[in-house]
């Protein structure tokens, strides 16, 4: 499955990283461009449960592919969501069953940074795209 332009950016920034603390420093900035989510959309229907940490996603079906956009209050998943986004963004519900969320966080680098809770999470998000594009 091709990435998108997105994760392909992505990709290409956190290889380039030689270490934890410029990934770490990637992390931070993919967060800052995360869209900010109106107020309109930060309530409990939007709410990731399974986090913890707020979260909130919404998704929207455009030509048959979906784009989301989502917020959090914590730094470092506002990063690792925006990063999810980047993976998703543009897929169609059939391609957004099909991410394997492990193995792209795996090819960022990222992944012995994730905690069983952080993973976790990430995962109740993923599950949530997959629940909104069924």
């Amino acid at each position: 499955m091709s990435l998108p332009a997105e994760a392909l950016a992505a990709l290409d920034s956190f290889q380039g990283a030689p270490g934890w603390e410029q990934r770490a420093r990637l992390l931070m900035q993919w967060g800052e461009r995360l869209a900010p989510l109106a107020e309109a959309d930060k309530v409990e229907a939007n709410r990731v449960h399974g986090c913890e940490s707020q979260v909130w996603l919404v998704g929207t079906l455009q030509n048959g592919h979906w784009q989301f956009a989502a917020s959090s209050d914590a730094r470092l998943i506002r990063g690792l969501v925006a990063l999810l986004l980047a993976r998703v963004n543009g897929l169609s519900a059939e391609e957004l069953q099909r991410v394997d969320l492990p193995d792209w966080f795996n090819q960022l680098g990222l992944s012995r940074q994730l905690s069983p809770s952080r993973s976790n999470g990430l995962n109740a998000v993923l599950q949530r795209m997959r629940e909104l594009s069924a």
